[in-house]
């Protein structure tokens, strides 16, 4: 899709129009607009135009008054660098307030969360504005059915962005196109459960989207499907999720048409590759030399001296890392003991000092998901370590890979070095595969659960997609030979689901999607869907701060007696501007969560 300076700002003058209370109040005073208007945009093209400017938001940016490392679709940090997949690296105290963000020393003040906020509801509105708009079309110059498919798209993204709140907050008011300024009831509480309604907007738009679209970053009806499925399991509402995922499964296409499948894992993440059969929706980023719409949320997350020379906030963790250890026999990975050891890393050695890598086995896709030394990092060359990180006394040895182009398409995939075309997708084939393992482990078969996660697998322990050694390490741009990079070896489950039970197949499928997942964002919110009131999630993360503050050589200050606090932490606060603008009749109509 390719979006365009006039639509955004188009979409941007009725968000205006219809601000609710994540707006300022500047925002709310702007005037309606005027009858001339409505009527000039009350057609197809106008429709069509506020629609284009509804998906655009989708990637975070294009909202005064907001920091894009915040925005970002990525959720790097809400996802990541709170959960034990990564952390803020960069120096000490280069990006304010990140490091309390980290540290679950989070508060209600916090600039993030804030900036979150407002560009989520922004994203609400400009779906919202399509729909107001699109019932006032009265010149025929629409078909029902494009009228049809108009309401089920934006109906989708207005669910995907009360969803994203959701994630993040769960407790979170719920606008449909009635709410307005105009209307006075914009002050909408957070207290009734959004859940039930984010159902009916993603079964809408699956009952009345069409399967394939022109555009491939236009939702169809089997993306509407797949949040369907993912709405259900975070409220592990397992029966009513297995037969849709089952669905998306069997007969499930891309919005081009193509039979949802697992392609190369490298290819998810590169741009000239981008929306393949493993792509079940994703935001789309765009570069070409006069206008872009590439990923500027994701802008601070390459190595420091590496690859763009910025700027090391996103660095995988040392656990992490340890998790893509295999069983040497086996090839299957160490559920319980990954973190007994780390694995050989060059944390505190100079580039110029020798160094030799790992050498036991590991799952192969920790070369396409972390940089670390002496092995090849796309095609920019062998990573050497502190050279481009810089600071591994805060940042660790290690650089993150997902949102980083290729040096052989530079020209066409990052126009100002660090906005780039990466797609983010925010569902892959994948997903839908370890939900329907999830479902299996909890209501029906383990041996099927073992089946679906042996298919991510499969693709893991195949050799044509694994990183491979240099023709040349002083010339990577020549290729690659046929030799692995590192010591690869993943097996496929056999029996051990049956053998070993129902909490062996539920951790095991959960230490899948850590794998196959790290550093896109999702960890924090599947650690938090999983626990239930258990402590599972606070367990996991403090085990983490534990293991990685006792890293020597780890300068790792700020995490230092940091606590991760069940029955609050799993939750973020309500920002405190947006319960300040909801006050209503002396007091305010959004409540905050539990703890804060």
């Amino acid at each position: 899709m390719n979006y365009t300076k006039f639509v955004v700002g188009l979409s941007c003058c009725l968000v205006f129009l219809t601000a609710t209370n994540s707006c300022t109040k500047e925002y709310l005073e702007v005037g309606a607009i005027g009858a001339t208007s409505e009527t000039t945009l009350a057609n197809k093209a106008g429709v069509n135009g506020l629609l284009v400017g509804a998906y655009s938001l989708l990637d975070g940016w294009g909202v005064p008054n907001t920091t894009y490392y915040f925005i970002g679709v990525s959720n790097w940090i809400y996802g990541g660098v709170t959960s034990d997949d990564a952390h803020t690296g960069t120096q000490a105290s280069a990006l304010p307030p990140m490091e309390s963000v980290e540290s679950y020393k989070y508060d209600a003040t916090m600039a993030p969360f804030n900036n979150k906020w407002i560009v989520l509801y922004a994203g609400v509105q400009r779906a919202n504005d399509v729909l107001r708009l699109l019932a006032k079309v009265t010149d025929n110059s629409m078909t029902a059915e494009e009228i049809k498919q108009i309401k089920a798209e934006a109906t989708f993204l207005r669910a995907v962005y009360h969803f994203e709140a959701a994630k993040l907050w769960e407790n979170v008011p719920y606008l449909d196109e009635t709410v307005s300024y105009a209307n006075a009831n914009y002050n909408v509480g957070n207290t009734a459960s959004v859940w039930s309604k984010l159902e009916a907007d993603f079964k809408f738009a699956a009952d009345n989207l069409s399967a394939t679209k022109s555009d491939p970053g236009r939702a169809n009806s089997w993306a509407a499907k797949a949040f369907l499925a993912k709405v259900y399991m975070f409220q592990d509402k397992y029966a009513e999720a297995k037969p849709v995922l089952a669905d998306v499964i069997a007969n499930g296409v891309t919005a081009s048409g193509l039979k949802y499948a697992l392609v190369n894992f490298a290819d998810n993440f590169n741009p000239s590759k981008k929306n393949s059969a493993e792509s079940v929706f994703a935001v789309q980023m765009s570069i070409d030399q006069t206008y872009q719409n590439g990923n500027y949320g994701d802008a601070l997350n390459f190595p420091m001296g590496g690859p763009a020379t910025c700027c090391g906030a996103y660095q995988p963790s040392f656990s992490l890392v340890n998790s893509y250890k295999t069983d040497p026999n086996t090839g299957l990975p160490l559920l319980t003991t990954f973190n007994d050891s780390d694995i050989t890393n060059d944390q505190g050695l100079e580039s110029s000092a020798p160094f030799t890598p790992y050498t036991g086995t590991l799952d192969a896709r920790l070369d396409y998901t972390v940089g670390r030394r002496g092995i090849p990092y796309l095609d920019w060359g062998v990573h050497p370590g502190k050279a481009w990180i810089r600071v591994q006394a805060v940042a660790g040895p290690y650089s993150p890979i997902k949102t980083i182009y290729y040096q052989a398409a530079q020209a066409t995939t990052s126009l100002f070095s660090r906005w780039t075309s990466n797609n983010y997708t925010m569902i892959r084939f994948a997903d839908v595969l370890l939900w329907a393992a999830e479902v299996e482990v909890e209501i029906g078969s383990l041996a099927q659960a073992q089946t679906y996660v042996n298919q991510v697998r499969a693709r893991a322990a195949n050799p044509n997609g694994w990183v491979k050694k240099y023709v040349d390490n002083s010339a990577p741009l020549k290729g690659f030979t046929a030799e692995p990079a590192a010591n690869y070896k993943v097996g496929l489950y056999t029996n051990e689901f049956t053998a070993n039970g129902k909490d062996f197949a539920r951790e095991a499928v959960r230490f899948e999607r850590k794998l196959e997942f790290a550093m896109e964002g999702h960890r924090f919110f599947d650690l938090r869907r999983w626990d239930n009131g258990t402590g599972y999630m606070a367990t996991t993360l403090n085990n983490y701060v534990k293991h990685e503050t006792s890293i020597p050589g780890y300068d790792f200050t700020y995490m230092k007696g940091a606590t991760f606090t069940k029955g609050k932490n799993e939750l973020y606060p309500i920002p405190q501007a947006q319960i300040d603008l909801s006050v209503t009749g002396g007091a305010p109509v959004l409540k905050q969560n539990p703890g804060y």
